[in-house]
């Protein structure tokens, strides 16, 4: 068996982490530098105009509560492995936030977190963060719904598209959770829906309640940040219509399997369509929806580049 020197290790280990960071990075400036849909011209005048020094700090606590409640859903869920503290919490969600950013599905996220626990707890450690991001689709997926039925009852220009779109995805629901059901016992590489049921049902249900808590208050959080940051942008629609058309976007951009930083691009042409069919410029949706990823990816991402440059390597006990 080959040693490798501690020094090499070292610089092996460093050199990872520096890839993961520069990767990151490249991906964001990409995405901003490359979208000719950006107007910075028209977004400065109107940020000039409307610019606020409260209303700042107000978007930025929701970016800030968004984050938080995360943390705070993986603090509730690692505690079945074993307790952590907010603070370490917080360096395992926004380290794997920043491995998870340029991965398809966000697949590094779950390998961030792993590092931070006994090898032994690795598949513990997945299965809980699969829970973890659960909870937001089965979020996504509910509030998504209701949005698509009202914005088909309260748009005249949505009915036929946001219809059809709306029955086709309940009847695709409904038929997913009884195949499910009625294939629960079939094992695909030893495992079945069965023993999944049972793994979850393992984890003790005060856990499970405050994860859905959490889950649900963490989406009303960046769905009414979506829904200030029209407003700031002088998009004037009712209530119930704008946040349909915000769940709805969320809902159809959740569907499609993607890289993180490929989610601006993804939730931006949803969006433009959708919010297009009420009239809505283009340049303030794109805008907005930039902002949205900004805040709540690339902020975090900051912050968690921190915590992957400082990342110390576990001794790895079977």
């Amino acid at each position: 068996m080959i040693t490798i020197p501690h020094k090499a290790k070292q610089f092996l280990v460093f050199s990872v982490k520096l890839l993961i960071v520069v990767g990151a990075f490249y991906f964001i400036y990409n995405q901003l530098a490359n979208n000719d849909k950006l107007d910075w011209d028209k977004f400065l005048i109107l940020f000039y105009k409307n610019q606020s020094f409260a209303g700042i700090l107000f978007i930025l606590l929701f970016s800030f509560l968004n984050r938080f409640f995360e943390i705070l859903k993986w603090q509730n869920l690692a505690q079945v492995v074993k307790p952590i503290t907010i603070n370490e919490a917080t360096k395992q969600v926004l380290a794997a936030l920043t491995l998870g950013v340029f991965t398809p599905v966000g697949v590094g996220e779950y390998a961030g977190k792993a590092l931070y626990f006994e090898k032994k707890d690795t598949k513990k450690i997945i299965f809980l963060n699969l829970i973890c991001n659960g909870i937001q689709i089965v979020a996504t997926g509910i509030f998504g719904i209701i949005g698509m039925i009202l914005l088909h009852l309260n748009c005249a220009q949505c009915d036929k598209n946001i219809g059809f779109w709306s029955f086709g995805i309940i009847i695709i629901t409904i038929s997913f959770f009884l195949l499910s059901y009625f294939t629960k016992k079939i094992k695909i590489k030893g495992y079945s829906i069965e023993d999944l049921i049972e793994k979850i049902n393992e984890i003790p249900k005060k856990i499970h309640r405050k994860n859905l808590i959490l889950g649900f208050c963490r989406y009303l959080i960046f769905s009414h940040q979506y829904y200030f940051l029209f407003l700031a942008f002088d998009v004037n629609l009712p209530y119930t219509t704008l946040m349909a058309t915000i769940t709805t976007v969320y809902f159809l951009a959740s569907i499609v399997p993607s890289f993180q930083f490929l989610d601006f691009a993804l939730k931006g042409s949803l969006a433009i369509y959708f919010f297009g069919l009420l009239g809505v410029n283009e340049w303030i949706v794109v805008f907005v929806t930039m902002l949205m990823w900004f805040l709540n990816v690339v902020m975090p991402v900051v912050f968690g580049s921190y915590y992957v440059m400082t990342f110390k390597v576990l001794p790895r006990r079977r």
